[in-house]
């Protein structure tokens, strides 16, 4: 289309600066939005400092911290102050029996101090971060991607394929989801999951991810059902089918792109869910397994350390709230930048 077949940009009573902005993409014209918001900035380089943080955990474990974070320390002395200390100290709580692991040093050892076990807590922190925003990332990959094929399939096709495709969907959603992830857990941790001469054993991080991923297609794949029977009956379908383009054509071209949009608003807003739901899982044991970490299974190690050595349980706390506010933060933004009735800025 050429400009003076645009009444907008032809129109002068229209300014120049709107003119020039109805000429651009919708993408470019969602991302002049994102970056104009302080918020969605704010959130971003949040994110990105944690994921950051997170994948250079074998760095910071090796030259910084210089210990095992997977290896008990329990008669393992640090130097603080030019002087030797134990990790693992005696406890000064009623009849004197036991260890306490030590505090938060504020070092570049022990930084947020030991756990039960005279671990590294900060470096075990990075490498939970790893295996947490894995978990999340690729559980949400799964669940987009079995829900988009499913949503489509029912809402594209109809008939017969809709109400076998809508029927699973409704024995799932009839599940409480995390009754639903526990039973699963519970189940796959003990036996595993055996497909022919594939095996996945029950300490691997692909069963978490699985029943993550499978859980939630419902809660996606209703959505973007509703989404394909309302672009259906749109006029530029219709169009197309009395113009005789195969469905195929349709579904790529038409469906697919509009329907893109929505899957991506939900990429931040499910792994938020997710991690929360992957830590939850790990804090109940049915997660992640030793000797892998999570924010969850670092939790549970400090659960009994709340009154003592805080920071143990609290810092994962704060990780996981920081991370899951910044993807809400990221996920509402997506959708007013990527919703066409949003006013031009």
């Amino acid at each position: 289309m050429t400009d003076a077949s645009n009444p907008v940009l032809t129109d002068p009573a229209v300014p120049a600066a709107v003119a020039a902005r109805t000429a651009s993409g919708p993408w470019q014209r969602s991302w002049r939005i994102l970056k104009r918001d302080r918020a969605t900035l704010l959130a971003a380089a949040v994110l990105i400092l944690i994921i950051l943080s997170s994948l250079a955990a074998p760095f910071y474990a090796r030259y910084v911290s210089g210990t095992d974070p997977f290896r008990s320390n329990l008669s393992a002395r640090i130097t603080i102050d030019g002087k030797r200390t134990k990790v693992m100290q005696a406890s000064t709580e009623g009849l004197g029996l036991g260890v306490t692991p030590i505090g938060p040093t504020w070092g570049p050892q022990y930084l947020l101090g030991a756990d039960t076990q005279g671990r590294d807590v900060a470096a075990r922190l990075l490498y939970g971060g790893r295996n947490s925003l894995l978990i999340a990332a690729s559980s949400t990959a799964i669940c987009l991607f079995f829900a988009a094929v499913v949503g489509i399939s029912a809402g594209f096709f109809g008939g017969v394929v809709d109400k076998v495709l809508s029927r699973i969907l409704d024995i799932l959603w009839a599940f409480p989801v995390y009754l639903l992830a526990i039973s699963l857990s519970i189940v796959l941790i003990s036996q595993g999951i055996v497909i022919g001469p594939v095996e996945i054993t029950g300490d691997s991080l692909l069963l978490p991810i699985f029943i993550i991923g499978i859980i939630y297609v419902p809660y996606v794949a209703r959505p973007v059902r509703g989404r394909v029977l309302s672009l259906k009956e749109s006029e530029f379908v219709l169009a197309a089918r009395g113009l005789g383009i195969p469905a195929w054509r349709i579904l790529v071209y038409d469906i697919l792109p509009n329907v893109s949009t929505m899957l991506i608003v939900f990429v931040p807003l499910m792994m938020g869910l997710n991690i929360i739901t992957e830590s939850s899982l790990s804090f109940l044991s049915i997660g992640v397994q030793a000797p892998d970490a999570s924010w969850g299974t670092i939790i549970q190690d400090g659960q009994t350390l709340l009154y003592t050595r805080p920071a143990v349980a609290l810092a994962p706390g704060i990780a996981i709230v920081l991370t899951v506010l910044s993807l809400n933060v990221l996920g509402d933004s997506l959708r007013d930048a990527l919703d066409p009735r949003t006013k031009l800025v």
